[in-house]
């Protein structure tokens, strides 16, 4: 079969460099998808990306579809004959809507019935005929925010400027707002220029030769290349941030790496404030002596050749001193405002309309601090640092450097709570409270920075929840899963033992005392509940453990999450050891008859029947009082499954749903024991055994 190559091009206006890679991404997978659906066969999809066109070129493409050969499944026979021996109508519509007659029927036998059959050959297409379909692909990209311009309904992510559709030679008709396809693509906005096409391979040489590199890897590494061969020259060290330089990929067609420099006074700024000025305001990578010191240069990548990369330079040299000399001015500002002068002012800031002022949240996270800080039983000396962390923990967003570069929230206030004498963990907690701010930050090590970042995370959860903004779908305004996480992660990383529903209960009396809820106590306490064992569901199913296992810990209280962790794990590691399989059915036979058992019966040691019932009714109070002089998860495992025997022997030997009311109620009392020990672990019965 004749194949030809597939070029699909859609040139833009400067697209954000956000959502580049996401769109190509999205474009590959969609025109995978649509030429597997069509049964058109192809070798490899390309992509290629720029802030100026979204790309693919697919190689080996089939001129036509597979010619397709089925079996048409219809009516059973009994219902397709009747007593006589004619066809049904059911028979006729089913041969109609084949497109075959009642004479191309027969009959096959699937599981002992006999049903209607039809053999159906369909010829593949021309793939040249079917392309144009792709316009419903290009059209139904989704992107963060979309546009409409002129007077065009298709809203998008910016203005299609041209597209290209060439297959083979061939140039495939497809019109998207008023552009018409065609073989015709664009340089370098400034350096290159109109290019025709005659073949899909000749793509990515003539926009090199028009000063754009298509390819997004090549032209990522190219940036790398250049960086470091500066880093070398100048005996410099400069640390490339993975995500800055997806950016600055993202924003280039043409990179040409070039550094400029700062005066040295600038060196007196905290080193964030240099490094966030340069990396979060002008894309610049900052640069390092080797022994990993700041030094007053940076480097930046141009959207250009090589021409005139003095005065690049210096242009951008003027616009990071601007930007410093902010930096210095707001730095010098900021030093003369008190903590205690900044914490007034948190009082006419509204953190949330129905929640109230930051200072109100500031105070209940205060109080939560404390209480928290007597459940985990912290020091003396912990507890009036976390109090004084927690009082402080906000007061920097009232500076004007946070205010200009919000990045730096936390950051600086541990720097200025130093400056003016606070101690050491104190200002590091104004710090690390905001920890883990993404998945790849670290969690709070020191118990007070950890104490008060669990605070302040759980009263914004539960005060959000209380007011009815909960997160739906893929939206999350406030961000209330990733601080979820972050708690979870916290208590997991700290080990501790405390049940979790009692820290819930405690922030949940705060808001309630505030009379800032609208919900009912209990329905949000339950809403809260279910919405943290998500967090700790997605957490365990990354950790790569089986779902029976994840739905077995999450099935009663959340407890300690370190514990709940442990519990999943041992699971997970003991589910393919010889004796898991008998040992989970053994429990999972008392959990099920539990289930008509009141759990609070007295057990009457005289109505024991036989010695299985006593030797039970002892293997329960010793695994009791096991588990609770031992708070190892290990040891507690495998205390339950010293069980396993006395179990089977008991249900072997003892009918529990006796016809005395008196013996059923003492064995179903001893059931709801057992099961009360059990589910304190994980409710086995969830478990799937092989």
């Amino acid at each position: 079969m004749n194949k030809r190559d597939l070029l699909l091009e859609i040139g833009l206006e400067e697209l954000p460099a956000r959502v580049i890679t996401d769109s190509v991404n999205q474009l590959s997978e969609k025109v995978q998808s649509w030429l597997e659906e069509r049964k058109i066969s192809f070798d490899t999809v390309n992509s290629f990306s720029t802030p100026r066109r979204l790309a693919l070129l697919i190689t080996n493409v089939d001129e036509t579809q597979e010619d397709i050969h089925e079996e048409a499944k219809g009516p059973a026979k009994k219902i397709a004959v009747n007593d006589q021996g004619e066809w049904t109508k059911a028979a006729e519509g089913f041969s109609r809507g084949q497109g075959k007659s009642v004479d191309d029927l027969y009959f096959k036998e699937i599981n002992g019935v006999e049903y209607v059959h039809v053999k159906k050959f369909t010829k593949g297409e021309k793939t040249a005929a079917l392309l144009p379909e792709l316009k419903q692909v290009v059209t139904s990209l989704t992107f963060p925010k979309n546009m409409r311009w002129a007077n065009e309904d298709l809203k998008y992510v910016r203005p299609i400027k041209w597209i290209v559709v060439l297959y083979g030679n061939e140039v495939i008709p497809m019109t998207i707002a008023r552009v018409v396809s065609g073989n015709k693509t664009y340089g370098h906005r400034f350096l290159g220029k109109e290019i025709s096409l005659s073949s899909p391979d000749e793509y990515t040489k003539a926009l090199l030769s028009q000063f754009v590199i298509a390819d997004a890897a090549e032209r990522k590494q190219a940036i790398i290349t250049q960086i470091s061969r500066i880093a070398e020259e100048k005996q410099w060290t400069i640390p490339i941030d993975e995500e800055l330089l997806e950016e600055v990929n993202n924003l280039v067609e043409y990179p040409t790496a070039l550094f400029g420099q700062f005066e040295q006074s600038f060196l007196e700024l905290p080193e964030e404030v240099l490094i966030t000025s340069m990396k979060e305001h002008q894309r610049y990578f900052p640069v390092k002596s080797q022994s990993g010191n700041l030094l007053p240069y940076f480097v930046t990548v141009r959207n250009g050749d090589h021409q005139h990369l003095e005065k690049v330079a210096k242009g951008n040299e003027k616009v990071l001193r601007a930007r410093l000399a902010d930096a210095a001015f707001f730095f010098r500002e900021d030093q003369k405002l008190k903590i205690e002068t900044a914490l007034q002012k948190l009082d006419s800031i509204v953190y949330h309309e129905e929640i109230g002022t930051l200072a109100s949240k500031v105070s209940r996270a205060r109080e939560l601090v404390n209480r928290l800080a007597d459940l985990l039983g912290f020091t003396e000396r912990e507890r009036e640092a976390a109090d004084r962390a927690a009082q402080i923990c906000k007061f920097d967003l009232v500076t004007q450097m946070v205010y200009e570069f919000p990045e730096l929230q936390g950051t600086m206030g541990e720097k200025y709570a130093l400056q003016q004498g606070e101690a050491p963990e104190v200002a590091a907690a104004v710090n690390e409270h905001y920890m883990p701010r993404n998945a790849e930050d670290r969690t709070p090590a020191a118990n007070v920075s950890a104490v008060l970042a669990v605070a302040d995370k759980l009263d914004t959860i539960v005060s959000f929840f209380s007011i009815g903004k909960l997160p739906t779908g893929s939206q999350d305004p406030y961000a209330l899963r990733r601080q979820a996480t972050g708690i979870i992660q916290t208590l997991i990383n700290k080990g501790w033992r405390v049940p979790f529903e009692q820290f819930l209960i405690e922030a949940l009396q705060l808001i309630m005392k505030e009379n800032i809820s609208a919900k009912e106590r209990e329905s949000l306490f339950t809403e809260l509940v279910q919405f943290f064992k998500l967090r700790i569901k997605h957490l365990l199913q990354e950790r790569g453990i089986r779902y029976d296992l994840i739905e077995a810990v999450l099935g009663g209280r959340i407890g300690a999450p370190a514990s709940l962790v442990k519990k999943a794990e041992i699971l997970d590691r003991k589910k393919d050891e010889p004796g898991f399989k008998e040992s989970m059915e053994a429990l999972s036979r008392v959990l099920n008859i539990a289930g008509k058992a009141n759990a609070d019966g007295e057990i009457h040691r005289e109505l024991f029947e036989n010695e299985y019932e006593k030797t039970l009714f002892q293997s329960y109070l010793t695994a009791s009082e096991q588990m609770d002089s031992n708070e190892g998860d290990e040891e507690a495992f495998e205390v339950l499954v010293s069980l396993r025997d006395p179990i089977n022997d008991y249900f072997d030997h003892t009918m529990v749903m006796a016809d005395d009311p008196s013996l059923r109620a003492n064995r179903l009392a001893l059931m709801g024991k057992l099961a009360r020990l059990i589910n304190n672990f994980a409710k086995m019965n969830e478990i799937i055994v092989k």
